[in-house]
């Protein structure tokens, strides 16, 4: 079983370099922190090295003030075992794992569908709600006593995996979990206003321009958003909008799938396309016909050409599927 091959490696490596995705959010950090404290407490050492700064509002989380941001003098980094959470495949950690130069063991724990499978480990629950759900998981499996930091950064993570609670992804022993985790006496509406209800005020008056731009396709069942340069070329987002945008997609009356498009700053003609469906389309299937993955019901992928184009291809892969 992967698991015990997982509790195995910790307990013969010494030193752990950890990463989650890039443009992470509450289920990345709340796993990829609790796996870091794991490794503490079991006495190891351990490194928490993350392609991007921290994202906005996620500062309340225990440890996340460990965590370095990638950089190139960061290459001599001593470790025995790469860890990677919440990475449907390598290229999803951004830079960082060109790190692990040495190539040393990669473990690869996740709950994407569409994982590749890309670790010398591959412990991979595509029915678990979040990655946060299986490290309490290992929690269980290594007989560590929970505490109260732990607790808050696995209920964020799944929390905000399963769009508090709302999502097909939330089981019977997703409740269970968030039950035992709620004993620590967690402050759940601090948790949830600094995930959802902390959107500083310029980012807010964006999010006004572009909700505006909804247009819909196939008698309404496609929710289309677009964001281009020209909208952010003078303005540093401090929180990521997207989630809120897709959220109010999937609120119109008769909307089955939400995509949004996004012009990427960063770099010339990259689009990053995001996927909501409420059931009854598998987006995952879409992302990974233009090269990305994800679940059923979230995904999302990068693409290089005109957003234009790309929105059109998009548009008719998703009729195809409804």
């Amino acid at each position: 079983m992967s698991l015990k091959k997982v509790i195995a490696s910790l307990r013969k490596n010494k030193s752990f370099l950890v990463t989650t995705h890039t443009n992470s959010e509450g289920d990345a950090l709340g796993s990829q922190l609790a796996f870091y404290r794991i490794l503490k407490r079991l006495g190891r050492k351990a490194t928490l090295v993350n392609e991007d700064e921290l994202p906005y509002g996620y500062e309340f989380m225990p440890g996340s003030g460990d965590i370095i941001k990638y950089k190139d003098n960061l290459k001599n980094i001593k470790f025995d075992c790469f860890v990677t959470l919440d990475c449907s495949d390598l290229s999803r950690t951004g830079e960082v794992y060109r790190l692990n130069k040495g190539k040393k063991p990669v473990i690869n724990i996740d709950h994407h569908i569409s994982n590749t499978k890309f670790g010398d480990i591959n412990w991979i629950e595509p029915n678990a709600s979040s990655c946060s759900e299986m490290v309490y998981k290992l929690y269980k499996a290594l007989g560590l006593p929970m505490d109260r930091d732990t607790a808050i950064l696995l209920y964020t993570g799944i929390m905000t995996d399963t769009g508090s609670f709302r999502y097909k992804n939330t089981t019977s022993f997703t409740h269970s979990v968030i039950s035992r985790l709620l004993k620590f006496g967690l402050d759940i509406p601090y948790i949830y206003k600094c995930a959802y209800e902390n959107v500083p005020f310029q980012d807010m008056k964006l999010l006004a321009r572009i909700l505006p731009g909804a247009r819909r396709d196939a008698g309404g069942k496609i929710i289309w958003f677009q964001i281009k340069h020209n909208m952010l070329r003078n303005k540093k987002l401090s929180f990521d909008l997207s989630e809120h945008i897709l959220t109010f997609g999937r609120a119109i009356k008769g909307a089955e799938v939400v995509v949004l498009f996004k012009e990427n700053l960063g770099a010339r003609n990259e689009i990053r396309i995001n996927f909501r469906s409420q059931g009854n389309v598998d987006v995952n299937k879409v992302a990974k016909a233009f090269g990305g993955g994800g679940h059923k019901t979230a995904s999302g992928a990068t693409v290089h050409g005109k957003i234009d184009n790309i929105r059109r291809q998009v548009i008719a892969k998703i009729k195809k599927e409804l």
